[in-house]
């Protein structure tokens, strides 16, 4: 693994520690134009994502920490992280599958979320840097970890490309019939990370349907359209424009955090998501996912209590998420696209951050 020092300022001494017995490391990675990614093993965190704006200036486009101590003991653990082994929230912590019923550990009010106590955000990955562009991380996860059933084999690829995409993949293979959903959590914010809000920040989503959920962010019923609510960004919309409308998705979820069905030909096709541009530095972002889903969620819980990089804070609402994922409780929605992984198959998704000037 070749050390660098990051434009981003990280200090790659700063990300070496022992955890359970495993070294943690700070991994960079650069492309021909100069854009920067970098990457710890814990948690296969991307800790800063560096592009250009309408300027050529290099700016930070992710939240995060400066030191693995700051993660350790972050507000926000799931800063960057690949979340698993089921992102996003099951109902109750409960799943019935081929008849037996698991119980997973209750860490977000009565429900589960991103795998519970200790998910895959938390634990150190084994990580090899491939070339100047790609690192590869792999995590086995016991059977019975966090309840879920299965030794489940995970290997995720980050790779920055010379058009300044950042393409993740996944793959994942078990000797247990299981579930599992895999995404990264990273908080972007266009303007730069430290940017007080994302409100001005323009955002469109390739979805007609969205999963309307209750009070404790589980889906109830089916999908509903987003025609004529604050939920609908077929067409741009500032994200801050109708946050804080009086409409109940908004209202439980302080704000957006909510699965929107991705509007597909094929079930895995890779294909557009969602678009964003910040008008203060004509930076903007395109998705690509093979998955069903993404979960917007615009940082409604981020208090601002704490440091980031670079001395900034990160105050509420001054990040949004597009998560790419199946969708939250599907083990207990039979309705859904499945979510079950049994032996001899293979998990097999990839999803696209590109970023360009407009």
């Amino acid at each position: 693994m070749k050390n660098k020092i990051p434009q981003s300022g990280l200090q790659t001494a700063d990300f070496c520690k022992e955890i359970n017995g495993k070294e943690t490391l700070l991994c960079t990675l650069t492309n021909k134009s100069g854009a920067e990614v970098a990457i710890t093993n814990f948690g296969a965190k991307i800790v800063s994502i560096m592009v250009p704006d309408r300027t050529g200036k290099l700016v930070d486009v992710v939240l995060g920490h400066n030191s693995i101590d700051e993660y350790l003991s972050s507000e926000e653990p799931y800063f960057g992280a690949i979340c698993g082994r089921y992102a996003n929230r099951i109902a109750g912590g409960m799943f019935s599958l081929n008849n037996i019923e698991y119980h997973l550990a209750i860490n977000n009010g009565p429900n589960s979320l991103h795998g519970g106590i200790k998910g895959f955000n938390s634990v150190v990955w084994d990580m090899e840097q491939i070339d100047e562009q790609t690192i590869e991380l792999k995590y086995t996860a016991a059977d019975g970890e966090e309840g879920y059933p299965g030794q489940l084999d995970v290997t995720v690829h980050y790779h920055l490309s010379d058009n300044n995409e950042v393409v993740i993949s996944y793959q994942a293979i078990t000797d247990k019939s299981t579930i599992l959903n895999l995404t990264n959590h990273s908080y972007f914010n266009l303007s730069g990370a430290g940017n007080p809000s994302v409100y001005d920040q323009v955002l469109t989503i390739n979805a007609e349907y969205y999963l309307p959920t209750d009070a404790t962010s589980i889906p109830y019923g089916p999908q509903e359209t987003v025609a004529n609510t604050p939920m609908d960004f077929r067409t741009p919309h500032a994200i801050g424009e109708r946050i804080d409308n009086d409409f109940e998705a908004l209202r439980f979820g302080k704000g957006y955090d909510h699965t929107y069905i991705l509007k597909k030909k094929d079930e895995k096709e890779l294909s557009f998501c969602a678009h964003c541009i910040s008008p203060k530095t004509g930076i903007a972002m395109d998705v690509y996912t093979t998955q069903p889903g993404v979960q917007l969620y615009t940082g409604n819980w981020m208090t601002g209590n704490f440091i980031g990089k670079n001395g900034k804070r990160y105050p509420c609402r001054s990040a949004f998420c597009l998560e790419t994922q199946h969708f939250p409780d599907s083990p207990n929605k039979p309705a859904y696209p499945s979510v079950v992984l049994n032996p001899g198959e293979t998990f097999s998704h990839k999803t696209i951050y590109k970023f360009c000037i407009e």
